[in-house]
């Protein structure tokens, strides 16, 4: 009973209108008196960003705030993967012999996620993880890895939110969103899936980085909202280290696994 409550109220909310108006209002010049209220709400540091309060034109260019470079440092083994946001490990596991895996107690098909079924067949067995972002979080994403862009492609069109509400009683917003898909081939031949999936409404992912040629920590773009990342991983190529519990956040540049 819940569950179809909820979807109904937000299938009720969940437009080109909506998405439009929440877009309007973080763009618009006032709004940057809200920027005080937003920090003391979230807690956000200061300090490790690259512009002073004032400097912000807009919430939108506080949300998508850069920060200064050494604020995050970024592991260099060439054989360790790092998270490409600041983020909560929300989930993480094997993928399952019928090419599904478990958030929030859903099952998610890989088919449904990538959109495609020979390329959810590269994935089976392997691993996954997805990282979730909050209001409060950096929002700007980096490569995990040094890498190739095989390709590129978009899928869905409405955003549900992805917290932990939006999670439990949604649509399977993971799969279902609107999404950014990108497939790397590492220097050591490893095929990685790399999701950014929009939350909550707001459909803006917006790329920074259009070269072919990836390299970790790199900047590649940013969400305009609250969102998710999920990375799949082949059979036997990568273990996850010992920082990734679910719960636990972590920061963009920290190793979260390491190649086999």
């Amino acid at each position: 009973m819940k569950e179809k409550l909820y979807q109904r109220l937000i299938e009720l909310t969940n437009g080109k209108q909506s998405s439009n108006l929440l877009q309007v209002i973080a763009k618009a010049k006032w709004s940057k008196r809200i920027i005080p209220s937003y920090m003391k709400l979230y807690d956000i540091n200061l300090e490790e960003v690259s512009k002073k309060q004032q400097q912000f034109a807009s919430l939108h260019d506080f949300f998508t705030r850069e920060l200064l470079e050494e604020a995050r440092p970024i592991e260099k083994n060439p054989m360790v993967y790092v998270s490409p946001v600041d983020a909560k490990v929300e989930s993480f596991g094997r993928i399952e012999w019928d090419m599904t895996f478990l958030v929030k107690g859903k099952p998610y098909a890989l088919e449904d996620l990538l959109g495609h079924s020979e390329r959810a067949a590269n994935y089976v067995d392997g691993h996954f993880i997805v990282f979730y972002l909050s209001p409060a979080d950096y929002h700007r994403i980096h490569s995990p890895i040094d890498g190739e862009v095989l390709r590129q492609y978009t899928l869905g069109q409405k955003s549900y939110p992805v917290n932990q509400i939006g999670l439990t009683y949604g649509k399977k917003p993971i799969s279902h969103n609107y999404r950014l898909v990108t497939e790397l081939k590492t220097a050591h031949n490893q095929q990685v899936a790399f999701i950014k999936v929009g939350a909550t409404f707001v459909n803006s992912i917006v790329l920074t980085n259009r070269t072919i040629h990836w390299y970790k920590g790199q900047e590649v773009g940013y969400f305009s909202f609250g969102s998710t990342v999920v990375m799949l991983f082949e059979k036997d190529s990568i273990e996850f280290t010992e920082n990734v519990v679910q719960g636990n956040p972590i920061r963009m540049g920290e190793a979260f696994a390491n190649m086999l």
